[in-house]
């Protein structure tokens, strides 16, 4: 009779095994999200105070009185008005000698 409750009993304890090493590692990987969520907030937060603390912007961002920042160059017809996006063409850029690059008349 013992000898088949320490079966049972052995028996029960490897079956829990692989729940318990489950629950371990999902712990484990929720964590580590946590983590890597938190780490980027802070780097938006920290990019987006940056423009109004100093950080140098790219050369081609430039402050339009109302608008706000707008990246790339402000002649071109492409340009995304945006301070994310330099072109709606060639969002990577550079302006200089873009094939795409078509003036804009300011009246």
């Amino acid at each position: 009779m013992a000898m088949i409750t320490l079966f049972i009993l052995v028996t029960f304890a490897i079956a829990l095994i692989p729940g318990i090493v489950s629950l371990f590692l999902i712990r484990k990987a929720e964590s580590r999200a946590r983590e890597q969520v938190r780490t980027a907030m802070n780097a938006s937060v920290s990019r987006r105070l940056g423009r109004f603390y100093g950080y140098p912007l790219a050369p081609d961002h430039q402050y339009v009185e109302g608008v706000g920042y707008m990246f790339g160059d402000l002649t071109c017809r492409f340009n995304a008005r945006s301070p994310y996006l330099r072109c709606a063409v060639n969002p990577s850029g550079p302006c200089k000698e873009c094939p795409y690059y078509e003036s804009i008349d300011f009246k």
